[in-house]
Formats: structure tokens, C-alpha cells, sequence
């Protein structure tokens, strides 16, 4: 059995990873075309990313945020979601996906992921809804699409609003539609990290003309379109881009179709090969998911095949030249926001004259999401950005840290978990 790196064997992995952001001289150009205009001010550069954008995804319109996280809060405002409202989210995402209903005043109630997807489940988002609820707000989890049929069925039976966090899914489709405006709208981050970045930065996404219109006036200060300037008309907020933004995104997004493939096509290598390994267990995709606009690399560990936690395992295959992380390490209902310690949701909304609700988040429990916190590996997009030839290494350094994990578990005839996802 080959030694591992870890353990002072030779390293499976030995060149280099893309690196992130990839820009070059369209990104110079354009933000020294802004910077000498003198026009640095939400101008027709923001109008032709939001315009572009919204075409990439097929949506109707685009209204841009300065991140993902207040056009979340602008969206779940701009569709009435408030006061005595609750809002169903999975536990498994960023906090912003929570924290965005409780900056509206509302309160989120926590439904939990299904092991194959990652992504919010449908039969226990039915099993959550109360006379109370009012949006339910999916999370494409890594650019993996949660099932948008069944949970527009349910928000349509119900009248609940459906609101995509589509943070994670530039390019991904369902049925030959982007991400974003299946449900009532969705939004996107151009956070650092992200697929399309300009550091910091969002947009909501919806066909509804008349949501787009409510969205913008309240990313615009509540003012409305063709009304004099300093009449204000909703308790809006300044979200606005910059000209100095939309220029790089505007860069970043004449990439993002070619990278989207490429980081589609290397990460079916990838899965192909994975799946075969005892220990590992692919997050798999299925027909009406046309596309899928890989922001995260997902796959768990079988750990009682492998006889090792993720520490120890992540701890090999890093040694073996693979970057990876561990990802949402606890549900969201765990952190101390949602505890009833002194900085926990106290008074409004969780307890106040608008709420009918009894809402204890230590009690709350999701156990998919629970273990999945425990066994669940990230692989970062930019990886997927290299060689086919780098993807059949991280192949071969996964399947080397298995096998010897396998092994000396004694475990060595045991099938695993292959291609369960």
C-alpha cells in the first residue's frame, strides 16, 4: 500500500491550482474607462450588467444590491414579508440566508436538507408550514439546483412566496431555466469568492416587472421611477452599485459561459471517478437540472467505511496536494445568534405583539443536516478550473487516502456507499 503524503510519502498532487480572480487587461481597461469618464456613479454600466446578467439566467430583469445579502433582505421587503410573518430556510447555508428574514422583521423557521442533494426538502418544508408562513427561500447549494418543481407546487397550494438563494448557481438550470426567477425572484452575491466577482456586490432576479420596479425603489432610497428626485415613496435604503463594479463584472461575466462549462465538464470527471470509491458518497445530478454552475465541489464521506473523521481525512488529502474544506461545520440554528444567550433574536421578532408563534431555536433539530455538518467536503470552484488531467489526480489522491483509510479499518472488502448521492 502506497504510504501517504501525510505520513511522509510522495505527494499525489504536485502542480499548481488556479488561482482566484482570474482578470487580465478587459478588467484594467474597463476600470480605467470609469475611473477617466468621470462617470463614477450607478450609471449605464450598472444598467448593462443588470440588463446582461439577467439575460445569462433568462430573466426578464435585474436589479442590482451591494451584495447578496441586502438583495436578499430588499427582495423578501419588496414581496411584503414582515412583522408576524415566518420564513422557511434550510439550516445547511450562509447565515445571511436566515439573517436576511430577521433584518425584515420576520422570523425563520429552519426545514432540513435531503443527504442527496444538500438542499432544502420539500416534504419537510410542507411539514413546517404554519398559518404564519409566508416565503419559502431555497438555497442552490454549490450551483446544485434544489427541486424547484415540487417546492413551486407547494408555495403555489399554499400562496407562499418562493424566493431563490441562487448564490452558489450562475449558470446552473432546471429544465432549461436559470436560476433566479423560477420562483417569485432570486439573488446572487458577487462576493470575492464567487463564480463572477467584483469583491463585493448582488442582484435580484424576477420576470415580474412590477417586484423589479418595488425592489429598486428600495435599493434606491424608496424613490420611484419618473417621480422628482427627492420624493420618496417607500423606507428604502442606498444599496446601489458602483460604475467602478458593474465595469469588472461586466469583464468577469464575458468569461463566465466558457468557465461555467469548464468547471462543468471537469467536475463530471470527477464525480465518474469518485463514485467508485468506497468511503465517498457524490452529491449526483439528475435530468431536470440542464445545467449546473459548479460554485462548490460537494461530496461526503461514508465515515464508518473510511473509520476516520473528516479531520483526519481532509488532514491526508491536503498533505496529497488536494485544497479542500470542511464547509459549514454546524446548522445555523446551532450559532449563538439563534441561542437564547444575551446576543440571541430577543424582543422583535422572535417575541413580540406581531408574533403568534413560540419559537425556541435550541430545540430545533434537523438531523440530515446535522451529520451532513459532520461528513460533507468542499472542493472550491477554481480547482475546477484546471486540466482535465488535475481532476484525475484529485481522483487518485481521494482514492489513495480511502483505500489506506479502508484498510486500516479492516475494512478492506467493504463496497462503501458508491455513487449514492
Amino acid at each position: 500500500m502506497t504510504k501517504l503524503a501525510v505520513d511522509g510519502g510522495e505527494k499525489a498532487c504536485t502542480g499548481e491550482w488556479p488561482r482566484w480572480p482570474v482578470w487580465d487587461d478587459t478588467e484594467r481597461k474597463a476600470l480605467l474607462g470609469v475611473l477617466e469618464s468621470g462617470a463614477w456613479w450607478y450609471g449605464e454600466r450598472v444598467a448593462e450588467f443588470e440588463r446582461k446578467f439577467a439575460e445569462f439566467q433568462g430573466a426578464r430583469f435585474g436589479v442590482t444590491a451591494t451584495s447578496g445579502t441586502t438583495a436578499l433582505e430588499a427582495a423578501l421587503q419588496a414581496l411584503g414579508v414582515g412583522a408576524g410573518d415566518e420564513v422557511i430556510v434550510p439550516p445547511y447555508t450562509f447565515v445571511a440566508t436566515a439573517s436576511a428574514v430577521l433584518r425584515v422583521n420576520a422570523v425563520p423557521i429552519f426545514a432540513d436538507i435531503q443527504p442527496r442533494t444538500l438542499c432544502i426538502d420539500p416534504d419537510d418544508v410542507e411539514r413546517k408550514i404554519t398559518p404564519r408562513t409566508k416565503a419559502v427561500i431555497p438555497v442552490h447549494l454549490g450551483g446544485r439546483v434544489a427541486d424547484m418543481d415540487r417546492l413551486s407546487a407547494i408555495a403555489r397550494a399554499r400562496s407562499l412566496h418562493l424566493v431563490e438563494d441562487a448564490c452558489h448557481s450562475w449558470g446552473s438550470q432546471w429544465k432549461g431555466k436559470g436560476t433566479g426567477a423560477i420562483g417569485d425572484c432570486g439573488v446572487f452575491s458577487f462576493q470575492a469568492s464567487k463564480n463572477i466577482t467584483s469583491a463585493e456586490g448582488g442582484i435580484v432576479l424576477t420576470d415580474d416587472g412590477e417586484l423589479a420596479e418595488r425592489v429598486r425603489s428600495i435599493t434606491n432610497c424608496g424613490r420611484r421611477k419618473g417621480e422628482a428626485w427627492y420624493r420618496h415613496f417607500v423606507v428604502g435604503s442606498n444599496l446601489r452599485l458602483t460604475e467602478f463594479q458593474a465595469a469588472l463584472l461586466l469583464a468577469q461575466i464575458g468569461r463566465l459561459e466558457e468557465q461555467t462549462l469548464t468547471r462543468q465538464s471537469n467536475a463530471d470527471i470527477l464525480t465518474e471517478g469518485l463514485r467508485r470509491i468506497p468511503g465517498i458518497i457524490t452529491i449526483e445530478n439528475e435530468p431536470r437540472m440542464t445545467r449546473r454552475g459548479y460554485h462548490l465541489y460537494c461530496f461526503r464521506l461514508d465515515l464508518p467505511v473510511l473509520g476516520v473523521d473528516r479531520a483526519r481525512f481532509m488532514q491526508a488529502l491536503l498533505a496529497e496536494g488536494v485544497p479542500l474544506m470542511a464547509g459549514y461545520d454546524t446548522p445555523l440554528y446551532r450559532n449563538p445568534m439563534f441561542g437564547r444567550a444575551e446576543d440571541g433574536p430577543r424582543g422583535c421578532p422572535v417575541s413580540c405583539p406581531y408574533y403568534a408563534g413560540n419559537v425556541d431555536y435550541t430545540t430545533v433539530s434537523c438531523p440530515v443536516c446535522e451529520q451532513v455538518c459532520e461528513d460533507t467536503c468542499w472542493i472550491f470552484h477554481t480547482l475546477l478550473l484546471a486540466e482535465p488531467s488535475a481532476m484525475r489526480g484529485i481522483v487518485g489522491a481521494v482514492s489513495k487516502v480511502c483505500e489506506h483509510f479502508v484498510r486500516e479499518n479492516g475494512r478492506g472488502n467493504a463496497r462503501g456507499s458508491r455513487g449514492r448521492g
